[in-house]
């Protein structure tokens, strides 16, 4: 496997956190008249330009866990030392934290065990799981059973999201992520996990009344719905298919996150699920080198890529 495809994947989906969280909360009216076109300094949270949020934080987290391999445990022991000490944290500090990962976290603290600890709720089904699953593509891109995929997928959204859908929406984007990765192309991908997904659903007798929200990504190619059918906001669901519409209608790295983040609303969240698989559609050396440079610990980034490759391959 290629360095490329993780320095792409993590630079990919940091940027596109980059680029939204200043904008993050503002209408897709305001930013048709507004665009976002580079980085942006301060805004809605008063941070440096390049500064990525609790996003790519997590997904860093959960990639550090896997250089040392997988375990379910290390995995919510970082995301602990996230919230109370800042562990990869762009500053060092925590600026943003959705409330069922607090939550969640919050159990951890207390002994809950990561097996329990997510929330179940339909109401729990933010996008914060979503936004940091993606170095799991890298851990299960050689596992031949699409059954353990889905179990160990599931398994780390639960650590904070523990209700089925937000565990599919993760194992939908794994699956893309792990396809592309194994050297499709984009219509490949897509066209690979309907398929996976569809016949894991029917062999595992999942619920039709959850499964049916996913019919616009499963049944159809969601890059034919129309953007203001399209939404953004921090529910899970919407998050997923406006990233699988972002990557689907573009035809490059730059113009995929800056449509993402212009539709609105979630912007960082949205800009970095599509990030990374655009990152993993067009490789790194198709993201701007201004935005590599300019992003927040881009050394460290490099590095934990670096090390994350590493391991891949032992």
């Amino acid at each position: 496997m290629k360095t490329n495809f993780f320095n792409a994947a993590l630079f990919g989906a940091a940027i596109g956190d980059a680029l939204g969280v200043p904008v993050e909360f503002t209408s897709r009216v305001f930013l048709s008249q507004n665009p976002v076109d580079d980085f942006r300094g301060y805004g809605v949270w008063h941070q440096p330009p390049g500064t990525f949020s609790d996003d790519s934080s997590l997904l860093f987290c959960t990639a550090e866990s896997l250089c040392n391999g997988y375990d379910l445990n290390d995995i919510a022991a970082r995301f602990v030392q996230w919230m109370t000490k800042g562990y990869w944290g762009a500053h060092n500090v925590i600026f943003d934290i959705g409330g069922v990962t607090r939550d969640a976290i919050q159990r951890l603290q207390r002994g809950i065990s990561p097996t329990l600890s997510g929330g179940e709720r339909e109401t729990d089904n933010g996008n914060s799981s979503l936004m940091r699953i993606l170095p799991m593509a890298f851990y299960l891109c050689t596992e031949q059973s699409a059954d353990v995929r889905f179990e160990t997928v599931s398994a780390v959204s639960g650590i904070t999201h523990g209700h089925f859908r937000s565990a599919m929406a993760c194992f939908i984007y794994v699956e893309v992520a792990i396809a592309l990765i194994n050297g499709a192309d984009w219509n490949g991908a897509y066209k690979r996990m309907q398929q996976t997904v569809k016949q894991l659903a029917a062999s595992r007798g999942f619920s039709k009344t959850e499964m049916k929200l996913f019919r616009r990504i499963l049944t159809k190619n969601i890059s034919i719905v129309a953007e203001d059918d399209i939404r953004s906001s921090g529910y899970v669901l919407h998050t997923l298919e406006a990233a699988l519409w972002c990557v689907a209608n573009t035809t490059s790295y730059t113009d995929c996150v800056l449509l993402a983040v212009n539709l609105g609303d979630d912007t960082d969240t949205t800009a970095c699920v599509a990030g990374g698989l655009a990152g993993l559609r067009y490789g790194f050396e198709a993201i701007p080198a201004r935005w590599v440079q300019g992003l927040v610990r881009s050394a460290d980034v490099a590095d934990l890529a670096k090390r994350l490759f590493a391991t891949n391959l032992a």
